[in-house]
């Protein structure tokens, strides 16, 4: 198989971006946890987890394809007290991420293994994106001290 570089690259920047999303939602998680918002503590804390799997993946399908895995420096990254905005800055995250990722897909195309592995990434993320839709227009119709409420 030839090597494509640019999936290569593609798949490192997931390691060190995503890498950096699973630490900043396992902290949002006991943020979240210590304010005594139960299920958002809990919902964080799993997406943590899954993250780091699609890291993991990301891992083994660079070295499957012969590239040189890196430890990259991650910049900082912000956290939220307030359930609402950051159910906002991770909505925002989803989006722009997906905006990225799709290109990408499109160019591990003649990749399968690698295709599957961006597809089903993008397929959750785009859930999570939704998810965060849903969470913002229930806010705004049943009020954010009701919705609020549902999280404890």
């Amino acid at each position: 198989m030839e090597r494509n570089e640019k999936v290569i690259a593609g798949l490192q920047v997931i390691v060190t971006e995503l890498s950096q999303q699973a630490d900043g939602h396992a902290i949002q998680s006991r943020i979240f946890a210590s304010e005594g918002f139960a299920k958002l503590a809990d919902k964080y804390a799993a997406h943590a987890a899954e993250e780091r799997g699609y890291v993991d993946q990301c891992i083994d399908r660079i070295l499957d394809l012969g590239g040189e895995v890196k430890l990259e420096a991650k910049k900082e990254a912000p956290l939220c007290k307030d359930p609402v905005e950051w159910v906002k800055y991770d909505l925002q995250v989803s989006r722009t991420g997906l905006s990225w990722l799709a290109a990408l897909v499109e160019e591990a195309r003649t990749d399968y293994a690698t295709f599957d592995l961006l597809k089903k990434y993008y397929q959750d993320e785009e859930e999570d994106m939704y998810w965060g839709e849903t969470q913002l227009e229930l806010i705004e119709c049943i009020g954010r001290q009701n919705w609020l409420v549902q999280q404890l």
